[in-house]
Parts: structure tokens; sequence; C-alpha cells
């Protein structure tokens, strides 16, 4: 994995919206057919798919065509990059939190 800040932007700004963020959790469930995913939101087709395909590009999401039907799954490498990413913040705040204070 790249570890890079661009990566990482890329990967939060397809975060950015909350109906992404909806959409990503109900991945976390399994892969869902792109049909299983409209049904839960009131929004049409073709927002759907601009949803999808930024999810997509981004690298957190993946597609594959079954038939005549979309599939996504999420993509557990860039979803270790973000847990990899928090994690690093999380020891970076610890570390400097157990610092004594130099007064």
């Amino acid at each position: 994995m790249i570890k890079s800040y661009t990566d990482y932007a890329l990967l939060l700004k397809a975060l950015g919206d909350e109906t992404r963020i909806q959409i990503f959790h109900m991945l976390s469930q399994g892969e869902l057919c792109a049909c299983n995913l409209l049904e839960e939101f009131h929004i049409t087709q073709p927002t759907l798919s601009y949803h999808m395909k930024t999810l997509c590009e981004s690298g957190l999401v993946n597609g594959r065509k079954d038939g005549i039907w979309m599939k996504y799954s999420i993509n557990k490498d860039s979803l270790e990059l973000l847990k990899e990413l928090f994690k690093d913040i999380d020891e970076h705040i610890e570390k400097s939190s157990n610092k004594p204070n130099n007064i």
C-alpha cells in the first residue's frame, strides 16, 4: 500500500458525502447489488451511479458486473490504508499527551 497524503485525501474526499458514507457502511455487511442500494435511498439511478463512480474511482469500493447487475464491495486494502492513517494519528496524540509539560 502506498502511504501518501494524496491517497488519504482521495479516500477521505470520497467519504465527504453522507450518502456515500451510508453506502460504504452498508457495504460493510457484504457485497450488494446496485438495485439493493437504490432501494435504500430516495435518489435516482443516475445519482446512485455518480456516487458509486466516486467511491470506485477513489479505490474504496470495488465494482463488478454480474450479468446485467453491478455488484459492489469494500476494497479492504483501501480500508486498511484509512485505518493506518487514523491509528498513526491516534498514536501521535497519545505520545504527545504523555509527554511531561516543560514549564
